[in-house]
């Protein structure tokens, strides 16, 4: 994947960028001494819980939200006599109001509709001076101001999304609005759409507050994925290595690593200590994600760590991703952005892996060794994991065994300069198998997928895709209509 990032001002950051000096002494001090949260539990013989994952935003993301209708009766212009708007319009803001609180958006909902064109234009034009996350229009008429509102609405660039329920439109009203960028449009009954229109709003805001750590390089500096808002901060890849040799191997860490192997369904090759160093570098990596003020991290692993006998962090990265925590490898922004969209909107980890063409089987292979365990949502249990070597024959990796017969996604959100738009490439289909390495070269987790339609398997585009459990493919392209980004269906 080809990767573009932007140089920024520091002060647009979300955090105040510390000095290395700095950094490095915050990360050393009382992170690492405070209470492990699960040492109860590790001494009951339960897992261990995980810590708690970035702070939420101080402000939660706002939606403006409205009803629109003409004044008076409906009589016999659609949505017709039959329709009691008025009892529409309560059910629809309990519903709204409480999808609101579930999601944590701060709702601002105009409690009378929009009764002509007027009251809409200055709806908008307050909604456009105070930059909201996100619009919701209810619809509860057909005629009149209705549509021309909505389609002002998505054409203040803000995130719109539309609630037409059944009798508020024709496809002849829909056509139009829904082939422009920034919208997403929900003509029907079922609440459960405008939920997941208010989830990718969500979503959106919390990319935009999105903070990620890059160890890579030899220079502290700031920059930004265009277009989506997430702010980097890079650190030299030798803050790992001095903050790694400082790290005790303390209770939490040696909790963790006992509880890793209690649950493992076979352990091959990896001893004790090589899980012991590869918590370690987890415990190292969140340190320094949490004092830089990240919700995200990646770094350039074999770069930084490669030829040293520091472990690779592995076990690092699923785990931090199995806590809602998007952790990328071998510092690929492009990859943090996916792991990211994957995590906001659909609440589980996603796979990034190298994608290998399996010409037999009409197949590919996507093969890493940072694979998270809860595959079915951060919530659900973990699959089943063998703990073995890297590839490398060293350190410990948590091989984590597919379900054959699951139905997946592949994703790959690839970043643009400054001007273009990101490309998201998306494809669906089921696992076949997992391939045993050895007696396969490459990475240990290595899950066989057929995806839908996909005829040239040498030529599956992408690099270090996300494969996640679940077939979202339309949902995916809804989400780049709604931020404007440009879908790619495989």
């Amino acid at each position: 994947m080809t990767m573009h990032t932007s140089r920024c001002a520091r002060g647009c950051c979300q955090a105040v960028s510390r000095s290395r000096r700095e950094f490095l002494s915050l990360a050393a001090g009382s992170l690492l001494s405070a209470p492990f949260l699960g040492r109860a539990s590790a001494a009951e013989g339960d897992a261990p819980k995980p810590p708690a994952g970035p702070p939420a935003p101080s402000e939660p993301p706002s939606l403006r939200a409205c009803f629109v209708r003409r004044k008076g009766d409906y009589g016999m212009r659609w949505p017709g006599a039959v329709y009691d708007g008025q009892a529409a319009l309560k059910k629809y803001t309990q519903e709204i109001t409480a999808a609101a609180k579930e999601l944590g958006l701060k709702l601002e909902l105009r409690p009378e509709p929009l009764y002509s064109p007027a009251e809409a234009d200055a709806w908008l034009a307050e909604a456009v001076a105070a930059k909201p996350a996100g619009l919701l229009v209810v619809l509860l008429d057909r005629q009149d101001h209705a549509w021309p509102t909505a389609g002002k609405a998505i054409d203040t660039k803000i995130p719109t999304v539309v609630f037409s329920p059944i009798g508020s439109s024709f496809t002849t009203n829909t056509a139009a609005p829904s082939r422009k960028p920034g919208c997403f449009i929900a003509s029907t009954d079922d609440f459960r759409q405008v939920r997941w229109g208010m989830k990718m709003l969500q979503a959106g805001a919390r990319l935009r507050a999105t903070r990620c750590l890059v160890i890579a390089g030899g220079v502290e500096r700031d920059a930004a994925i265009e277009h989506l808002g997430i702010q980097l901060h890079y650190v030299p890849a030798q803050t790992f290595l001095e903050e790694y040799n400082k790290t005790p191997e303390s209770d939490e860490v040696l909790a963790i690593a006992d509880d890793y192997m209690k649950r493992a369904r076979r352990q091959v090759g990896a001893t004790r200590q090589d899980v012991i160093n590869g918590v370690k570098s987890y415990v190292v990596a969140r340190t320094l994600r949490q004092w830089a003020g990240a919700n995200a991290i990646t770094m350039d692993c074999l770069g930084a760590l490669g030829r040293t006998k520091v472990s690779l962090p592995c076990i690092a990265w699923s785990r931090m991703n199995d806590e809602g925590v998007p952790a990328a490898c071998e510092a690929d922004i492009g990859a943090v952005a996916t792991h990211a969209v994957v995590q906001y909107l659909f609440d589980r980890p996603g796979f990034q892996q190298d994608p290998v063409a399996e010409t037999a089987r009409g197949a590919v292979i996507g093969a890493h060794c940072s694979c998270p365990t809860r595959l079915s949502g951060f919530a659900q249990q973990p699959e089943p994991f063998d703990i073995v070597h890297h590839h490398g024959m060293r350190d410990a990796v948590p091989r984590t065994l597919w379900r054959i017969g699951q139905r997946i996604t592949c994703v790959d959100v690839e970043p643009a300069p400054k001007g273009a738009k990101p490309r998201v490439l998306i494809s669906a289909g089921e696992v076949l198998d997992n391939v045993s390495v050895p007696p396969a070269g490459g990475c240990v987790v290595s899950v066989m997928a057929k995806f839908d339609g996909v005829a040239d398997v040498l030529a599956f585009p992408g690099f270090h895709q996300l494969f996640l459990y679940g077939d979202f493919k339309e949902q995916l392209v809804q989400f780049c209509r709604l931020f404007d980004l440009q879908a790619v269906v495989v």
